[in-house]
Formats: C-alpha cells, structure tokens, sequence
C-alpha cells in the first residue's frame, strides 16, 4: 500500500512532531506512525522540521 499519497491527520501530525521534538529518528516515527520512511521524511520538511539524526 503506497501511504505517500495518504493524508496526514491533525493527531498523526501532532504525533510527528512530538516524536521528531523528543529526538527520535525518522525510522523509529516510521515505525510508530506506521508510514514510510519517504513519508515522514517529506512531512517533516513540509513542516519545516529537522528530523534528528540517525543512531
């Protein structure tokens, strides 16, 4: 199932945030959001965040 066309909802964008704040890295949120790492990745740059670096 391709979710790179998904939207995203208020909550799951709220959740992106907090996760990526706490310093998570973009595979950990992929994994706890359940979307693609492509995905996170480009919703993280839409919102203007930096995801952390990978461990």
């Amino acid at each position: 199932m391709d979710t790179s066309a998904s939207t995203w909802s208020f909550e799951a964008v709220q959740s992106l945030i907090a996760l990526a704040k706490e310093g998570f890295p973009v595979s950990v949120i992929s994994l706890k959001l359940k979307r693609s790492v492509t995905d996170v990745r480009a919703k993280l740059s839409d919102l203007g965040v930096t995801p952390p670096a990978e461990a």
